[in-house]
């Protein structure tokens, strides 16, 4: 058996791309993610043709890895198409790394596209397809808000105990629309102060729709190949240090404390893979479906006390030139989020390592760590990404 700190360092994302990010009429969830896999395999310095393992999901169709296959023209000897939500394509790492480790296959294309704002069958009716195809049994009979309530739940109770202030969750919106302000392929890059945050439309008490991710269009991909393939490849190489994922509930009512994710357990598990701490990491991409996500994965990551979130991002300290970097693409808030955000994360952390960032990159970084979420504070999966002076 592979001892999985083994792994360290021993694959490398050699590609990464984005593809019709935004508002795209006309294009289907395959169509965007075809785009982006052409431009991640291309980046990558590869042909489709030497794809040989595939990892992927929808949110609508359960064999969406066949089609895929057919979309793509290939024939992958590993495949797996592991759906946990938003978290689904940080989780892919391990398994994928295993794989080219193993044999099995020698280059691995983690892809995914979503037209869930231009859809004729768009997120309103993917969320109204889940009370029959995924009911919920203890939350579905009160017809809940969701995933908006779910996530008010979780930032009352973090309210209640720990005192935290509205201005605080408004801290994490404006600090993601400062990056976003530095990114030219953000979707909000307007001004956001805390007031514009806290007087916006409730969605569901205590969050405003400043408080709540954007719904875009968009297509994600990335390439792994083994370490030693990567250094001759087009990219600087972005090692893969570290990765764990944990599940330790679907349903926001199963939770056992609302304020403590399963990331508390990826992240401990993530970093001791990598044989490194929070205060190695150099930037930061979190899954900010909403703001409360920020505060609960900064104290679950160990960036700081159960607790201390609200205070840690206060004064701008997770926005540029704070303390420590945080979403600096913008994040699902003022970037975009085309359903499934996590793969949008893993790729702003490999472009700030690789410091091809412009404006908002972030100076000598080394170390970055991408963290995605699924279903309602489900699924969490991290990794630990580095460049080559970290092996």
């Amino acid at each position: 058996m592979t001892d999985l700190n083994s792994l360290r360092g021993q694959v490398a994302i050699a590609g990464a791309a984005t593809f019709g990010c935004g508002v795209v009429p006309g294009y289907t969830d395959m169509e965007l993610l075809v785009g982006a896999a052409q431009r991640a395999v291309a980046d990558a310095g590869l042909t489709m043709q030497d794809i040989d393992g595939l990892c992927t999901a929808s949110v609508t169709a359960t064999m969406w890895p066949m089609v895929v296959v057919e979309h793509l023209g290939i024939r992958p000897t590993f495949i797996d198409g592991t759906m946990l939500g938003g978290s689904s394509f940080i989780a892919h790492l391990l398994p994928a790394m295993q794989a080219l480790m193993s044999g099995q296959c020698n280059a691995v294309l983690v892809c995914y596209g979503s037209a869930q704002r231009s859809a004729t069958f768009n997120r309103r009716d993917i969320v109204a397809s889940r009370k029959l195809l995924d009911p919920q049994p203890y939350e579905h009979p009160y017809e809940p808000m969701l995933p908006p309530s779910a996530y008010a739940l979780a930032a009352n109770r973090h309210m209640h105990e720990f005192g935290t202030e509205r201005r605080q969750l408004a801290e994490v919106a404006v600090a993601a629309r400062q990056w976003a302000q530095r990114n030219p392929t953000a979707f909000e890059r307007g001004p956001l102060s805390i007031d514009d945050v806290l007087n916006a439309r409730m969605v569901s008490d205590p969050l405003t729709v400043r408080d709540c991710c954007l719904v875009t269009d968009g297509g994600g991909a990335y390439v792994l190949v083994r370490g030693d393939r990567a250094r001759d490849l087009r990219q600087p190489p972005v090692y893969v240090l570290g990765n764990a994922t944990a599940c330790w509930n679907r349903q926001i009512s199963s939770m056992a404390d609302l304020t403590v994710t399963a990331a508390q357990e990826s992240g401990a598990r993530a970093f001791a893979m990598a044989g490194l701490t929070p205060a190695d990491v150099d930037v930061v991409e979190l899954y900010d479906a909403f703001t409360i996500n920020t505060l609960l994965f900064l104290e679950d990551l160990g960036f700081c006390a159960k607790g201390e979130g609200g205070a840690f991002v206060e004064g701008g300290a997770i926005a540029p030139g704070g303390r420590l970097p945080v979403n600096t693409n913008g994040g699902g808030l003022s970037w975009g989020h085309p359903g499934m955000y996590g793969i949008f994360a893993l790729i702003e952390a490999v472009e700030q390592l690789r410091g091809q960032c412009g404006e908002r990159q972030v100076s000598g970084a080394q170390v970055a760590l991408a963290h995605g979420n699924g279903g309602t504070l489900s699924s969490q999966s991290t990794a630990i990404l580095g460049t080559a002076a970290t092996l």
